[in-house]
């Protein structure tokens, strides 16, 4: 059964963790014992309605304020799909949260208040979910009881959002009117908007194709781990463990090991399933090869004549993290780029992105929590990498601060695919 991974955002109290209540209450995906203690908490909070964001607020203190502060994930299943749902964060100070929960989203769920109307939370989240390169957004236009369900209303934020998605280059966003307390157009269809036969959010859910056509590009395959094993039988065996992050690795296949191009042939591949003569992306794998190469952690295995770039100079954009240090121009941090981790400066702060106008702002001096902005990085030893538009795991990066160890920043290389970059 095909797997859909769906990050939701939206701004706060907007509905994201009511209308997940709503999707996993109506498909009856609620264990009994998680649904008496939600409705334990919501009788104790004299809400007057069950209160469906219990079911994804996991923390007490979301609960105790009646807001998301976490990402919070929920599994649920129907007869034609399996779902992981990630409930991001609504406040502007936890936009770092949205952009973890998203990063290996299929698709974008993002909700908007009917009375609100587009807000600037709900461009900050289509901006990010056209950064991080993800290919499918529904918007539900929520609380449609509280406007009488009017079409003027829901057709004015439809319009306004699409033009924001033309700027950001995003195609084939769906738009659903719906009431996530009162069940509207989530699960089931609804008699009180007979103006709209889109049928339910759920539906299309079910049926939208999130499948990537990887199968002939090239070969992409990050060396995690080398394979030794310590006994007398296999005194000779070596093999190559990771994730096939694009393309698919046959064996016989001609390819290049980077960074230090030398090449070799696939000798065998080995599965969770067993030996195989091939296996597609996003399949872990342990490969040999024909050759005896000395190959580490972080090389990279590569189609010949299709290779990624080696370099140790890139430019990306950024999404800063760190709600106690700024990034400033000559930073220096940690990069882990793939199953590669190297030293990093920051060799020029090219400007911040504005999320109102999706302009650059040049000439800023440093980026705080929760600015995105365009960056130049040297590297200490080279990366095997692409463009973040062409391939998401490739492209993408992490920043660490060495004195703390903690995630400061999540970067995509090479230009977003919105407003004039170009010429920076």
């Amino acid at each position: 059964m095909e797997l859909l991974r769906i990050a939701t955002a939206g701004s706060v109290d907007d509905g994201k963790s009511t209308l997940i209540g709503r999707l996993l209450y109506d498909s009856k995906a609620i264990y009994d014992d998680v649904l008496d203690a939600a409705e334990a908490v919501s009788s104790r909070q004299s809400d007057e309605y069950f209160n469906l964001a219990l079911l994804t607020d996991g923390l007490r203190a979301e609960r105790e304020q009646g807001i998301t502060i976490d990402v919070a994930y929920r599994y649920f299943a129907t007869p034609k799909r399996k779902f992981i749902l990630a409930d991001t964060p609504g406040h502007v100070q936890y936009t770092r949260n949205m952009v973890t929960g998203a990063s290996t989203a299929d698709m974008a769920l993002i909700i908007i208040d009917a009375r609100n109307g587009v807000v600037e939370q709900s461009r900050r989240h289509a901006v990010i979910a056209s950064l991080l390169g993800i290919r499918h957004i529904a918007v539900c236009v929520n609380k449609m009881d509280l406007v009488d369900y009017d079409y003027g209303r829901f057709a004015a934020i439809r319009d306004e959002f699409q033009k924001l998605l033309n700027g950001l280059n995003v195609e084939g966003a769906r738009y659903f009117p719906i009431s996530a307390l009162e069940g509207d157009n989530v699960v089931t269809g609804s008699d009180t908007m007979p103006w709209y036969n889109g049928g339910p959010l759920l539906s299309f859910l079910e049926d939208i194709d999130a499948s990537e056509d990887l199968i002939d590009r090239p070969l992409r395959l990050p060396v995690q781990y080398v394979v030794r094993p310590l006994r007398h039988e296999y005194h000779d065996y070596r093999s190559y463990a990771g994730t096939v992050a694009d393309g698919i690795v046959r064996v016989g296949q001609d390819v290049e090991i980077l960074p230090s191009g030398k090449t070799s042939q696939i000798a065998a591949i080995e599965t969770p399933d067993g030996e195989a003569q091939e296996a597609p992306s996003k399949t872990a794998v342990s490969v040999r090869l024909v050759d005896d190469f000395d190959v580490s952690r972080g090389d990279m295995i590569s189609a010949i004549g299709s290779s990624p770039r080696t370099t140790q100079t890139f430019d990306a954009t950024v999404c800063w993290m760190s709600d106690t240090t700024e990034l400033r121009q000559g930073a220096m941090l940690r990069i882990k780029h793939t199953t590669r981790t190297a030293k990093a400066m920051i060799t020029g702060l090219d400007c911040q992105i504005d999320i109102n106008t999706l302009s650059p702002v040049p000439g800023c001096a440093s980026l705080t929590l929760n600015d995105i902005g365009r960056v130049s990085i040297r590297t200490s030893t080279p990366l095997v990498c692409d463009d973040y538009v062409y391939n998401r795991t490739t492209g993408s990066f992490i920043l660490i601060d060495e004195s703390t160890n903690e995630t400061v920043a999540a970067g995509m290389i090479g230009s977003p695919n919105f407003g004039d970059f170009d010429s920076l």
